[in-house]
């Protein structure tokens, strides 16, 4: 693709579509923001309210409303079937031009290229959690990935003002190839009595400067998904070190995912109850 991209599509309203659609908004970028649920779009449209950008943002609950983008970039749930069902669908409904891009953080792209008739157009764009904020994109080559595709896509990711860092299609890729792990080690350490969960975020914080401890950064992540991403790892690398905690297996079985759903780890009830009397006094 060799024109200036002036369409995109974005399928999925959640935190991280939403967030990359506010991104090429902001850029004076057409967008189609698609997703089945109506409240997910409404909410989308509050996360952008008060922005110039909601002029270029329009929202969809229909899929082919995104046939003229030049890229669609999916954001939905980290599942390997669920997006091979989608690029399928897209592959039937994008314009012949149009490049997939995925914001998978962990599933080969050569397997999601496949699903479809264009897998040289097909790309790994990787944002990081709030796309707005974070100044990282991590574009990964399936095994037919073009030049030019990935051409068009760095170009993109640097027009919207991000660092990019490019990886090989491996499990995990670059980041969460490294994160996950870590985050893992540190449920196992919760696990195993070796340290509260304070202790052991506290450490990571001021003993190595990271911004937010491993524990908490599961809940802001989303345990499910921590749980997904060290599955992909463990099945596709086969070594046993990336079998997931069991302590984190029984969080995501008992629906403590994290800050989405009010407990994880931790419990955000009891914070926001607490902040709530503090305020009364």
């Amino acid at each position: 693709m060799t024109e200036e991209i002036k369409i995109i599509g974005v399928v999925g309203a959640g935190q991280m579509g939403s967030g990359i659609a506010l991104l090429a908004a902001a850029r004076g970028i057409v967008v189609w923001l698609h997703d089945t649920d109506p409240n997910a779009l409404a909410r989308s449209r509050k996360y952008d309210a008060g922005s110039d950008a909601l002029v270029h943002l329009h929202c969809t609950s229909k899929l082919e409303d995104l046939h003229s983008a030049d890229v669609i970039i999916e954001a939905i749930v980290e599942s390997e079937d669920v997006k091979r069902k989608l690029f399928s669908e897209l592959d039937k409904i994008a314009k012949a031009s149009c490049i997939l891009a995925s914001n998978t953080s962990s599933i080969s792209i050569t397997r999601l290229a496949s699903a479809t008739n264009r897998p040289q157009q097909v790309i790994g764009m990787h944002f990081m959690n709030p796309p707005p904020i974070m100044r990282l994109v991590e574009i990964v080559r399936g095994a037919d990935t073009s030049d030019a595709s990935f051409s068009a896509t760095k170009s993109l990711a640097e027009r919207f003002g991000k660092t990019v860092i490019c990886s090989q299609d491996y499990p995990g890729f670059i980041v969460n190839r490294i994160l996950m792990p870590m985050i893992n080690e540190a449920f196992y350490t919760l696990y195993t009595g070796v340290a509260s969960k304070e202790d052991i975020d506290i450490g990571m914080k001021l003993g190595t400067n990271h911004p937010m401890g491993p524990l908490e950064l599961a809940d802001f992540i989303g345990l499910d998904v921590c749980l997904s991403i060290m599955k992909i790892l463990h099945g596709g690398l086969g070594d046993g070190r990336y079998a997931p905690c069991p302590l984190l297996v029984q969080y995501v079985d008992a629906g403590r995912l994290g800050r989405k759903r009010g407990i994880g780890v931790y419990n955000y009830h009891k914070a926001v109850k607490e902040t709530s009397l503090s305020g009364r006094l």
